[in-house]
């Protein structure tokens, strides 16, 4: 008999990977949702522009209306402010293989099901995080802009539509780190950097860094950032992270510790493959914890999600760099 699927939760109606994730509540059950990313085909063709609801309590998904855009995004990010999810930015892929970050924002109602395009990106990027604060501002943190890193913080105020510049990113400035946020804190781990040249080609890296930023809450665009021990084990890149206000943590999970195309190829022709780990940081006492592994090892995240109680990921890049369709549901506890 067929080996049994290694989730217990219904599959996405189709694995998708480097795609937006986001929770929301909606009548007092929680949903999780899925917007863009790539399909299973991981080539310039299966970018995508599809979007999916799943109802926790029902473990059961639903197709909801694609993104309005022409063509496909990866690399996106989301973000939630009162129950709606804020999308930002991304990459294109042309025909030729030329990558541009875009600046589109859309704001999407799960209640209605609609789509709103709001104030673009001032300085479009990619493979960014996007952290909510004080239920109206949400924070992008570096990312890459179309031919490299920048050290912006660029904040989306979601009640007056508008953008300003938060403290810089004091860090090196990379693409597919991780970070969650949790009060007015955030952090942010590791990513990948241009290192340097060989033979007149970028030579890609990843950076182990852990900075945490502290918001002033007099001033939205006051970042107080400092360095903190780096957590353990090797560097990530595209590892899914997010806030865990149930258990007062920031959590990481899973990634990869080589630093590859969207295909999951490393840009040292080498194949990357996913972590199983899954650890935290505890802003009040200052300290990183090691968890269970989770169930799936997978990369190519941008986000991990807290709902019901847990924290989810959703698709992603498993072993031999396949697009999943799976859920993954941790629980942070020894």
């Amino acid at each position: 008999q067929p080996a049994p699927p290694p989730s217990p939760f219904a599959p996405m109606p189709e694995a998708h990977s480097n795609n937006a994730v986001a929770a929301a509540e909606r009548d007092g059950r929680a949903y999780l949702y899925s917007f863009m990313g790539l399909k299973a085909g991981r080539g310039a063709t299966d970018i995508s522009t599809a979007a999916f609801e799943y109802d926790v309590a029902a473990d059961r998904w639903r197709r909801i209306d694609p993104v309005p855009v022409p063509e496909g995004r990866l690399a996106s990010a989301a973000a939630v402010i009162d129950n709606r999810i804020y999308l930002f930015g991304g990459y294109t892929v042309a025909p030729d293989g030329h990558e541009t970050s875009t600046p589109h924002v859309f704001r999407y109602d799960p209640e209605s099901g609609r789509y709103r395009r709001l104030a673009d990106i001032p300085k479009p990027v990619d493979d960014s995080v996007a952290l909510a604060y004080a239920d109206r501002y949400v924070y992008l943190v570096s990312g890459w802009h179309q031919d490299g890193n920048v050290a912006d913080v660029q904040v989306f105020d979601s009640r007056d539509g508008v953008w300003f510049n938060a403290t810089a990113f004091p860090g090196t400035p990379v693409f597919g780190h991780a970070a969650g946020i949790l009060g007015n804190r955030m952090l942010v781990i590791d990513g990948v950097a241009v290192l340097g040249r060989t033979d007149g080609k970028r030579r890609f890296g990843i950076v182990r860094q852990a900075w945490l930023g502290t918001i002033n809450p007099d001033d939205p665009s006051d970042i107080a950032w400092r360095r903190v021990e780096d957590h353990a084990g090797p560097g990530l890149y595209r590892a899914a992270g997010g806030g865990a206000p149930d258990f007062g943590l920031i959590v990481f999970a899973g990634g990869a510790t080589r630093a590859y195309n969207y295909s999951g190829i490393g840009y040292d022709g080498k194949p990357a493959e996913p972590s199983a780990h899954v650890f935290g940081y505890d802003p009040e006492n200052d300290v990183w914890l090691g968890f269970a592994d989770k169930a799936i090892p997978s990369m190519d995240h941008r986000g991990l999600v807290a709902a019901g109680g847990a924290l989810w990921t959703i698709g992603g890049m498993g072993r031999g760099q396949r697009v999943i369709p799976w859920l993954d549901r941790i629980v942070p506890a020894d």
